[in-house]
């Protein structure tokens, strides 16, 4: 049964450059008091350290299904504890898996035992973000409820100017304050 902690977020790092932000995100929620349980992917890691998460958000990082040290369906239960699940920076790839139900790594697969709230800030070079299979999924997961954090303009890593860019840290917090703070 679900507890649906309404301190307690699950941050989702997937692997773009934008991950090293994620670790200020992860800071800024641990500061503002919410228990955060970060799940990364394995290409996020290849980017940013699980220590770096660990000891930002105080509490054991899931990269995997299959290493827990006690017996847990990790997965199913983290996804009862938290009410809001944030996927920031959020792929291309990991949208598509979102979308059409492919759970083939921690996150995603904890993504679909979870029944609480997705939010989801992609992060991504301007022309993946205009490819109409990227905005066909977004469509599917704002039909299912899914709240986006529109992607911020500018330069991107790869030297790129347009819409793409992991929004700014304080703009995400922003959001999920607001949330939190009305969905209690």
């Amino acid at each position: 049964m679900a507890t649906n902690d309404h301190k307690s977020i699950i941050l989702g790092v997937t692997g773009c450059i934008g991950a090293y932000k994620a670790a200020d995100l992860c800071s800024k929620l641990t500061q503002s008091s919410y228990d955060v349980h970060v799940v990364m992917t394995s290409n996020a890691m290849k980017l940013v350290g699980e220590l770096t998460f660990q000891t930002l958000s105080r509490n054991r990082v899931i990269s995997s299904l299959w290493d827990s040290p006690e017996w847990e369906p990790r997965h199913t239960s983290l996804a009862d504890k938290c009410a809001l699940l944030v996927v920031a920076p959020c792929t291309a790839s990991m949208m598509a898996k979102l979308a059409y139900g492919i759970a083939d790594d921690a996150l995603s697969t904890l993504a679909l035992a979870h029944d609480g709230a997705l939010m989801i800030a992609p992060a991504m070079n301007p022309r993946m973000w205009r490819h109409p299979a990227v905005q066909q999924n977004v469509s599917i997961l704002k039909q299912r409820g899914a709240i986006f954090i529109e992607p911020g303009t500018g330069v991107v890593a790869c030297g790129d100017y347009g819409t793409g860019r992991l929004e700014d840290i304080p703009v995400i917090l922003e959001k999920i304050n607001e949330f939190m703070k009305n969905h209690k």
